[in-house]
């Protein structure tokens, strides 16, 4: 199997470290607002050799550090294949004929059987009618992602329209959240001039030109935290660290996970507080059907004397090294 790219690729592992889930390890308050004090550079190299650590892309021809533009994909399947080559990786394709493809480094391969193009799908509205299809304009022209702000009356949501950097479903649930909020009257909609204004100032220059995928791209914790704002539900870390500092930790420093917008306004669930607090508890339990003794034969305090006495006896032993010379005292020429 061939497999060709155009574009350099990071593979990472639905396992993090320790054997935790990367959603779960990766998605957190913290890392969110280190990636919004720290600039990219420093930020994408730190991700960079955090990738690294798992095999050296560089190596198998996925990616280089050096790559400003690049895309992330969760495989677990693919560096193993390129190991054993059954997949050979390819540059882009340049041209095909009748029975082989010639890529743009010069190389070809002959007798090729089947050609799979990977390059995903374009979305469609057939169901509305033609004049709306053309606002929906790639997404780029919906309020938060959802609405058409040209509408004579808000009757129309488009729910699930968006790539997010975590779980899509997390997310058409919140967008949900706050549609049926504003159907019902609970949440109200700015007026037709300021949505229009909020799209316009998010809408891409024209000249970058981004594709279908870049539209539909937006960060998970940034577009979570949004929805919820606009319809009430979103926490407030400041607040919790004053009345319930537990809390306020496990929800910065743990998984985003939706328990969190479950704390407050419309839809609040009395057990959110429980399920954030022993949610890793919840996760690992299900792979405990086979109990291990972790308990170590020595205390810790034993373990800490012994680290003292092996500290003590080497700097014992390089003192004698270097002071006492053989055939002398160890107190000549000390005076009294």
């Amino acid at each position: 199997v061939f497999l060709s790219t155009r574009s350099n690729t990071w593979v990472i592992s639905r396992v993090s470290d320790h054997g935790f889930p990367c959603d779960m390890v990766n998605t957190t308050r913290f890392n969110h607002f280190l990636d919004w004090l720290l600039p990219s550079a420093l930020t994408n190299r730190i991700r960079f050799r955090k990738f690294n650590s798992w095999f050296n892309h560089a190596n198998y021809g996925l990616a280089s550090t050096k790559s400003s533009k690049f895309k992330i994909i969760v495989n677990e399947e693919l560096p193993f294949c390129l190991l054993s080559g059954t997949v050979i990786l390819k540059p882009k394709v340049k041209e095909f004929t009748e029975n082989s493809a010639l890529f743009e480094d010069g190389t070809a391969e002959e007798n090729i059987d089947v050609v799979l193009f990977a390059t995903g799908y374009n979305f469609s509205f057939p169901f509305l009618d033609e004049s709306v299809r053309s606002l929906i304009d790639d997404n780029r022209s919906l309020y938060k992602c959802i609405f058409l702000p040209q509408l004579e009356k808000q009757t129309l949501a488009i729910i699930g329209l968006v790539q997010l950097t975590g779980s899509v479903m997390v997310g058409s649930e919140m967008q949900a959240r706050w549609v049926t909020g504003i159907f019902a009257g609970w949440n109200k909609l700015p007026a037709t001039s300021k949505m229009m204004a909020d799209v316009l100032k998010k809408k891409p220059p024209v000249s970058r030109n981004p594709s279908e995928r870049e539209n539909l791209k937006m960060s998970f914790m940034s577009y979570m935290d949004e929805i919820a704002s606009c319809a009430g539900v979103k926490p407030s870390v400041l607040k919790l660290l004053l009345t319930d500092p537990r809390l306020a930790l496990a929800i910065f420093f743990g998984p985003c996970t939706p328990y969190q917008y479950r704390l407050v306004g419309r839809g609040k669930w009395s057990g959110a507080r429980e399920a954030i607090l022993t949610q890793w508890q919840r996760t690992l339990k299900p792979l405990r059907t086979r109990v291990v003794d972790e308990r170590s034969n020595v205390s810790s305090s034993q373990h800490w004397m012994c680290l003292l006495a092996l500290s003590a006896a080497l700097m014992a032993g390089f003192l004698l090294s270097k002071y006492l010379r053989p055939g002398r005292s160890l107190w000549e020429g000390s005076q009294l």
